[in-house]
């Protein structure tokens, strides 16, 4: 339905406004009110008288009305009194202020959740395993074979160096296996009366398994190179080793520092290290490969 004009076509903001609510609460009056046409200024005014009269005549009589006492929540009104408008009345849009609880209903701001810091996951400490190992070349393997593949008269870059030697226990009184393994050299170091070589080998300990590293071999200085793995009881071995050149390429002395491995370390891999030296010697019997002198199935 549409709600009679009360004013110019600029003046009907507040019933536009109120049409829903009217159109609701009081639908049998207005119902008999028929669609008008946009008026014209003179049609306006008298549109204007009429109407407010109309109104003011019908919210009387609705708001005057008596409680109904047998519905206990029937709506009590105040009646409209004296209230004449006169026939020259111009409603205008600053006439009327409305106030309803669905246009000023406060804006809940949204509350930012409070900050909850993460509690921090500590890992447990990464056990560390300490293993002393020296290398000797006896020169009985044919150790080392320099392939010069650079065809050039000194140590170039692209020279491969295949090895083997033998390998003892820290305290040197346990014959334990054999190293394996490759050098590439990478840079030849006059100044230093060396090489630095990219290393790839492997160390065989009989039945307990065997250790790979890779990384940095200097034949002029200490370097440490990347434990990458393992099999036997150093399964799971990951870590570093820290290589000693004693004396090149005879003797070298490496300090493991292992980590991963499942269990403990034999208590026979487990010895007080001589101090690393040029002099340092195995001892007879495990140079002779006696037994008690050698690793289980020892790698020869």
């Amino acid at each position: 339905m549409v709600v009679p004009h009360l004013a110019s076509h600029h003046n009907n903001s507040i019933f536009h406004l109120l049409a829903p609510i009217i159109n609701t609460t009081f639908p049998p009056f207005f119902h008999s009110l028929d669609p008008a046409p946009k008026p014209n200024s003179t049609q306006a005014s008298m549109a204007s008288s009429t109407s407010l009269k109309s109104i003011t005549h019908f919210t009387s009589l609705h708001l005057n009305r008596k409680p109904n006492s047998t519905n206990p929540q029937s709506h009590h009104f105040l009646p409209i009194q004296n209230f004449s408008p006169s026939p020259n009345l111009k409603i205008s849009k600053t006439c009327f202020t409305t106030s309803c609880f669905f246009f000023n209903k406060p804006k809940h701001q949204a509350q930012a959740p409070a900050s909850i810091s993460p509690t921090p996951v500590v890992a447990p400490p990464v056990k560390v395993q300490e293993l002393y190992i020296y290398e000797i070349n006896e020169r009985d393997r044919g150790s080392p074979a320099y392939l010069r593949l650079s065809k050039k008269e000194v140590n170039s870059l692209g020279d491969l160096v295949p090895f083997s030697n033998k390998l003892y226990s820290g305290d040197l009184n346990t014959r334990l296996g054999i190293t394996s393994g490759i050098c590439i050299l990478i840079q030849h170091v006059p100044e230093k009366k060396g090489d630095r070589y990219e290393a790839i080998y492997s160390f065989y300990f009989g039945d307990y398994g065997h250790l790979s590293v890779q990384g940095a071999y200097l034949t002029y200085d200490d370097t440490f190179l990347a434990v990458t793995g393992g099999s036997g009881i150093f399964e799971g071995a990951y870590g570093q080793v820290k290589l000693q050149q004693l004396v090149f390429p005879f003797k070298i002395f490496y300090t493991f520092y292992l980590k991963g491995l499942k269990g403990e370390l034999p208590k026979e891999l487990v010895v007080k290290p001589v101090a690393p030296s040029p002099a340092v010697e195995p001892s007879p019997a495990a140079k002779a490969c006696e037994p008690g002198a050698v690793a289980p199935n020892f790698t020869n």
